[in-house]
């Protein structure tokens, strides 16, 4: 680990502990200790560029207090989350395109993930949080992530990363949201983030609290309904909602001038401002048993852009999990999910100005299909395993201009490994 990071971790570590001493045991909620680790296993067997496999794997902790118990500050809740990653990512080295199938992939180093202080009024009907954070832990994720590995669709859409500076897991910066439930199920979210791309740097580790290379910020907002197990038979979720981005990004086809970067060797046109809507939906089909988490679960989403120099126009994304599988299988799963991404025109053109300066003369494919099929095993309460399939129709070019043509159609087998690692941390710490 960094010397330098390591010493600037336990200044951090220094103030969050007595806080924690101070709210009280983990029993009565004062606290609460977080680690697990996550591996993802990747080999490519068909298709793509090259044979090859790739490891990917985080290991993280966490801790939450309530700082103001003793004071008598009421409904605040400071949160500390470190991730540590490590590994190589199939999709740039085997498959070469540029959507990974092991999602926990990215910013591979030790990080401060978050950050920040979050505060609960007029009874929890309005909850405020702000720190150093990201973006993607708090709008537009979702907890059926779990249940995948691929990156098209967790820990977000990717269609939001790529036409747009949305900040994400584990790359930190300054932030915060406001959400307020309106009836218990309804509820209004908006935020504002720091768009930081020197951050996402494999020598920053979450610790460079300046503000100089900041290009701009991103809002993101949602109206949406959710109703939990409790609330109703077949819970549900839906969310209508959207961004908008100030920060800087290069235009994907044109220069300075307008015409073609390829043809003109001029640099690419430096733009700002973009924005994009986006609807989701989860709706619970079945549940045989009100007091298991047996049932199926369809999901969808579709987000598009409003404004701005785009590399994408759409992404289209539908799936199911089935929670509970065979007679005594309750906390098995089975899932799948597809994803189309559709290239703008722009995008397209400057692959294809790329491919004829170099002698190639294949028009690029204008959109591409990421699937995934998952089967999990919860083999104890803190070890799952997950096997998968994926398969990906017309792989992307955007990772390697230097290719002249399509790849043909890629097959990856995967697997997923999850290891609850708190009760082992409580134990220790008691």
């Amino acid at each position: 680990m960094n010397t330098s990071f390591r010493r600037r971790l336990a200044a951090l570590l220094a103030l969050l502990c007595p806080l924690s001493v101070l709210a009280g045991s983990d029993e009565d909620r004062g606290y609460a200790l977080l680690a697990s680790y996550t591996g993802e296993s990747a080999f490519l067997v068909d298709g793509g560029q090259q044979r090859g496999s790739a490891y990917a794997g985080q290991f993280f902790v966490g801790a939450e207090a309530d700082p103001g118990r003793p004071f008598g500050w009421r409904g605040a809740r400071l949160k500390l989350y470190i991730a540590s990653r490590h590994g190589d990512n199939l999709a740039i080295d085997e498959i070469g395109n540029s959507v990974s199938v092991q999602e926990i992939w990215g910013a591979q180093t030790e990080r401060l993930a978050n950050l920040t202080i979050e505060q609960k009024l007029l009874g929890d009907r309005v909850i405020i949080e702000a720190g150093r954070t990201v973006a993607n832990i708090h709008f537009l994720g979702s907890e059926l992530c779990n249940y995948f590995q691929t990156n098209s669709a967790c820990g977000n859409p990717t269609f939001v990363f790529r036409t747009s500076g949305f900040t994400y897991w584990p790359v930190s910066s300054w932030g915060g949201y406001v959400k307020a439930f309106l009836t218990p199920e309804v509820y209004v979210h908006a935020g504002v983030f720091e768009v930081n791309p020197l951050q996402a740097r494999d020598n920053q580790h979450g610790l460079n609290w300046g503000i100089a290379d900041a290009t701009g910020v991103i809002a993101p907002v949602a109206i949406g309904y959710r109703s939990t197990p409790a609330t109703a038979r077949l819970p549900a979720f839906w969310e209508i909602g959207g961004w908008r981005d100030t920060s800087r990004y290069m235009d994907p086809l044109r220069d300075a001038d307008g015409r073609a970067a390829i043809a003109s060797g001029q640099p690419y046109a430096a733009r700002s401002e973009r924005s994009g809507v986006f609807a989701r939906f989860e709706q619970q089909l079945t549940r045989p048993d009100p007091a298991s988490p047996r049932g199926l679960v369809v999901f969808g989403a579709a987000l598009w852009g409003t404004s701005g120099e785009l590399t994408q126009d759409r992404f289209l994304e539908l799936g199911f999990v089935q929670k509970g599988t065979f007679a005594g299988r309750d906390r098995d799963s089975l899932a799948f999910v597809v994803n189309r991404q559709r290239y703008s025109g722009a995008a397209l053109e400057n692959l294809r100005l790329q491919r004829a300066a170099l002698g190639g003369g294949d028009a690029p494919a204008k959109d591409q299909y990421l699937m995934e099929l998952s089967y999990g095993v919860q083999l104890t309460k803190l070890l799952r395993v997950a096997p998968n399939l994926h398969y990906i129709v017309h792989p992307d070019g955007f990772s390697d201009p230097r290719r002249t043509r399509d790849l043909d159609d890629a097959l990856v087998v995967g697997l997923r490994v999850d290891l609850q690692l708190t009760p082992a941390i409580e134990a220790i710490t008691r």
